[in-house]
């Protein structure tokens, strides 16, 4: 049976300015990283955003990361980042420390984020999703970002 893909995002229109976006990622697997990096740049490129690239020792620095630069006048961020299950209980305790860490800096300080941080249980499952046509987390995770730039312009926040 055919796996079944989302089609390729595209980037939404964005009322105003070109957006200035900081791009955060915690390259561990850095092949998974630089595949969704690549799609989420292409998707920038058709949105004329201008962005800004930082690398954290891993998954578990990205929301310290977001908390650092919440006011360092970027429209928007994009959170890559992809942890692999293994033998023991630090995957659970790492997943969700991430992505509720994430969350909680993204409503806290009002953000428009978009996120991939993987949470698979194997490296091929991350590859399939940072770089099939359709299916790359890191394009999803950029227009995910655009799309809350523009309801942040909307509600004027």
């Amino acid at each position: 049976m055919a796996t079944q893909h989302a089609p390729a995002p595209v980037a939404p229109a964005l009322p105003g300015p070109a957006p200035r976006i900081l791009l955060i990622k915690a390259p561990y697997y850095r092949q998974v990283i630089e595949g969704m990096q690549a799609a989420a740049l292409e998707l920038f490129a058709q949105a004329a955003a201008e962005v800004e690239q930082i690398e954290v020792a891993g998954a578990y620095e990205l929301p310290q990361a977001l908390a650092l630069a919440a006011h360092a006048g970027f429209d928007g961020f994009v959170l890559l980042g992809c942890v692999v299950r293994g033998e023991t209980d630090h995957y659970e305790f790492i997943c969700d420390s991430v992505l509720h860490g994430i969350l909680r800096v993204a409503t806290t300080h009002r953000l428009a984020t978009g996120t991939a941080v993987l949470t698979v249980d194997t490296l091929a499952q991350a590859m399939a999703r940072s770089h099939e046509t359709g299916a790359n987390k890191g394009a999803e995770a950029a227009a995910a970002c655009l799309g809350q730039i523009a309801l942040k312009r909307l509600f004027g926040a």
